[in-house]
């Protein structure tokens, strides 16, 4: 006779579990990886933009909270509430059991219209998520604000703010665009550190790998300007994108892309 199969629910330790608490029902649309692709970056010739690859990393530094209705907003350039217009249907369901106009309002006015973000979000002790826009996705006539929350004890969700950038300017949030990317990041860290400035030649051995990446730089920039060059065959220089040091050896932890995990349901 065939033994019933147990099926185990997943255990995280809690020293590294982000948890998404879902407050308003089941969502449609769920938490995602922010994606390394820009459309703008895709447009760019031969895609060159995607060759900077601290932008690239910083494109996938966290995860996104997708939008779930499409929208329509406006700002008359006041300071009221009621400044800003914003058209969506009215009664469709948007995060979970929430409706549209619920979750996309004018509250504080000076041209701000705010999310409620339907997840109460738990980090591991001493670690709080940075909400922010999604990393270079500029909008044209909005800004995202950013904040950062203490999500190791609060008890409350928060919301994803944009401000816009000028009045009369129509702003339209398609369904699945991100309107928030969070990113877990350590207490005081940056307050341990000890700022300092001091000169490059006071350390030889990195004031020589600078200065002969500085002159090899200089040469490369001129060789691109020369027909059949070396440096225009290239098109480009690879040292920092492979992680090559200034001795020829590659820097044993270096990224180039990042390896998050998604959410996932126990």
């Amino acid at each position: 006779m065939a033994k019933a199969r147990t099926t185990r629910k997943k255990t995280i330790s809690p020293k590294v579990a982000l948890t998404a608490y879902e407050v308003s029902g089941e969502m449609n649309i769920h938490i995602e990886k922010a994606s390394p692709k820009r459309t703008w970056m895709d447009q760019t010739r031969h895609r060159f933009a995607y060759r900077c690859l601290p932008m690239v990393i910083a494109n996938q530094m966290g995860w996104w909270i997708p939008n779930q209705v499409d929208f329509n907003a406006k700002w008359n350039g006041g300071p009221n509430p009621d400044d800003v217009t914003i058209v969506m249907p009215k009664g469709k369901q948007a995060f979970g059991n929430l409706r549209a106009e619920e979750i996309v309002v004018s509250n504080f006015g000076e041209g701000i219209i705010t999310f409620s973000v339907p997840y109460l979000f738990r980090t591991p002790a001493g670690t709080n998520l940075w909400v922010r826009g999604p990393s270079n996705y500029p909008r044209d006539g909005i800004q995202a604000l950013e904040g950062i929350v203490e999500t190791d004890w609060s008890h409350s969700t928060f919301t994803m703010n944009w401000k816009f950038t000028r009045p009369n300017h129509l702003v339209r949030f398609r369904p699945g665009e991100p309107i928030c990317q969070i990113v877990p990041i350590q207490r005081h860290f940056a307050e341990q550190m000890e700022p300092i400035v001091r000169s490059i030649r006071d350390e030889p051995e990195l004031a020589q790998a600078y200065f002969t990446w500085h002159d090899s730089r200089d040469r490369f920039i001129h060789d691109l300007r020369i027909d059949g060059s070396d440096a225009q065959k290239q098109s480009w220089q690879h040292e920092y994108f492979t992680g090559l040091q200034a001795e020829g050896t590659t820097f044993e932890e270096h990224q180039t892309k990042l390896q998050l995990k998604e959410f996932t349901k126990p």
